[in-house]
């Protein structure tokens, strides 16, 4: 970890020295990534925390969330407040995890907090940003959930019987035959 600093304040002191303008990158250790649970073509995924050169199924920092690619829609589950620490603290998110968290609203109320850090509105108007930007996405959520189930009832196939009816079917009718004749011939 120092020798990552080292090499950092190295190449600060080069380009004060030569002028050059150069790209610096800068790694953080600590990832927020998936990781792969499920069986062969069964995928399901947590969201975990964890150290970069950690393998992806292996040791992790803390555990923030699912996602479940099969549903449709997917089904994604995140702690909101811990992701928010997390991208406080510095933890860089996948391209995937990016997109989750962006769905979840985690990142836009990571740029609302900033806007409150740098003093151009106060904390309760960025909650009340969040929560109608939160009610609207769930109700877009909802209403595309819905014409999901919808066009899946349509889609199924619809089975017509042709030929003779049901056995039960042609019992009643005889039945009520037989006992109309019987009132007919008591009449008599």
């Amino acid at each position: 970890m120092y020798f990552r600093f080292a090499i950092i304040i190295f190449a600060i002191l080069l380009e004060t020295k030569f002028n050059k303008p150069k790209k610096i990158f800068i790694f953080m250790a600590v990832k927020m990534r998936l990781q792969r649970h499920g069986s062969k073509k069964r995928p399901f995924y947590f969201i975990v925390v964890a150290d970069s050169r950690s393998p992806r199924d292996g040791k992790f920092i803390q555990k923030l969330g699912s996602y479940n690619p099969l549903t449709v829609p997917a089904s994604i589950q995140v702690d909101r407040q811990k992701a928010l620490e997390w991208l406080h603290k510095g933890a860089q998110p996948t391209d995937t995890v990016r997109r989750i968290l962006s769905f979840k609203g985690v990142l836009y109320l990571k740029h609302l907090l900033r806007g409150v850090s740098l003093g151009l509105f106060d904390e309760a108007a960025a909650m009340e940003k969040f929560t109608k930007w939160s009610t609207e996405h769930d109700a877009e959520f909802t209403k595309r959930q819905e014409t999901h189930k919808k066009a899946k009832v349509a889609s199924r196939p619809v089975f017509v019987r042709k030929g003779p009816p049901k056995a039960a079917e042609s019992v009643a009718p005889v039945s009520e035959e037989k006992s109309s004749d019987s009132q007919e011939v008591s009449a008599e």
